[in-house]
């Protein structure tokens, strides 16, 4: 059985598990902040990977896991996959507040920049890997909901239904991570990147051409 099962149930389970407990004790002891890092709660940096905020939350980041996750396990193993995963989240949790993006008491928790690491490394092994829970290319999907999060950070104003709540910084920290395994294991990344620009030029025609059609402005689209 794949473990990337097992991620998908432990995201189910804590966070089931973290929404019957007091929401004060949860922050202290599930959610990763830099100041619970500070009062020796290590273990927040794994319990936050899998603790989600709310079923919105959890069942937004499931279909991800399941597609990318499991694409990616199928192509590294287990414990590659495993590896990607804990050092994306890790990463995208630590970096933010150590450099000064959110304050040390910021909480933050899910899966979402550990998948978008697993998506990042999808897109330069096998961006025409289709996914029939998406309709659409695995790379093409990475690659829209990194230029959309990457958009979100510096001009969120652009995107319609930006949440001030959602640390899309770290889903881009969690995808950058990504880029450098999805070199060291693909012989033919290059290759496959410009495939992923080319079916997200392509994607952007589309849209284009729609909005002409139909007069509605979207700026990227969303799945």
């Amino acid at each position: 059985m794949r473990v990337n099962w097992f991620l998908m149930l432990a995201c189910v389970l804590a966070s089931l598990y973290a929404w019957q407990q007091d929401p004060n004790w949860t922050d202290q002891n599930l959610v990763f902040s830099l100041n619970n890092l500070y009062a020796w709660r290590v273990w927040t940096l794994v319990t936050a990977l899998f603790v989600h905020a709310s079923w919105e939350h959890l069942l937004g980041n499931l279909p991800f896991l399941f597609v990318f996750g499991n694409t990616l396990e199928k192509m590294v193993g287990r414990n590659n996959h495993l590896l990607v995963f804990f050092l994306g989240g890790f990463t995208s949790f630590l970096l933010p507040p150590i450099i000064g993006i959110y304050s040390p008491d910021t909480g933050m928790l899910g899966a979402s920049a550990a998948i978008f690491t697993l998506a990042a490394i999808v897109m330069l092994m096998s961006p025409l890997k289709f996914s029939w829970l998406f309709l659409a290319p695995q790379g093409l999907v990475a690659i829209i909901y990194f230029v959309l999060n990457v958009a979100l950070v510096y001009a969120p104003s652009v995107i319609p239904g930006y949440n001030p709540n959602v640390a899309y910084i770290a889903h881009v920290i969690g995808f950058t991570v990504g880029v450098p395994f999805g070199i060291a294991w693909s012989l033919h990344w290059k290759k496959n990147l410009v495939i992923s620009l080319g079916l997200f030029s392509i994607y952007l025609v589309i849209l284009a051409l729609l909005g002409a059609l139909t007069g509605i402005q979207t700026p990227f689209g969303v799945f």
